[in-house]
């Protein structure tokens, strides 16, 4: 079960780690960007995260929530609720937004764009909290397994 454990926070660290990069660094950045270069670079980020994260997400949340059976330590449930919310809250909230970005072309930029643009990355904030709260969660658990 310990290495499980370990596993468990790797793939939450590593989605934390990732979507604060993205919530920090990468969107602040980009959001710099004239509208046309802002949608230009966006596009294909999202495409190559996409994978990256939701595959994340799956595997912490499902290390945790078996971690947590054996365990009948509750921090490991909470935590893989919080990492496997991502999915939900993606799929349903911020797909939306997605999907219209993704259907712009680059010449379609303007305005709407960046607007949609800042209201994802307030979004994504969502998922980069879940992914800390889960992290911070599954280590103290594994922290006070002794």
């Amino acid at each position: 079960m310990f290495q499980l454990s370990i596993a468990a926070l790797v793939f939450a660290t590593l989605f934390a780690g990732a979507a604060l990069y993205i919530s920090l660094v990468e969107h602040p950045a980009r959001l710099e960007l004239a509208d046309g270069p802002l949608l230009a670079q966006w596009q294909p980020s999202y495409k190559r995260a996409l994978p990256i994260q939701s595959g994340l997400a799956i595997a912490g949340g499902a290390a945790g929530l078996i971690v947590g059976y054996l365990s009948a330590d509750w921090r490991w449930f909470a935590g893989s609720i919080l990492l496997l919310a991502n999915w939900p809250f993606t799929l349903f909230v911020i797909m939306p937004v997605n999907r219209r970005l993704m259907a712009m072309s680059v010449s379609e930029a303007g305005a709407a764009s960046r607007t949609m643009l800042v209201q994802w990355g307030k979004l994504h904030n969502v998922r980069s909290a879940l992914g800390a709260a889960t992290a911070l969660l599954f280590a103290w658990a594994l922290g006070s397994t002794g």
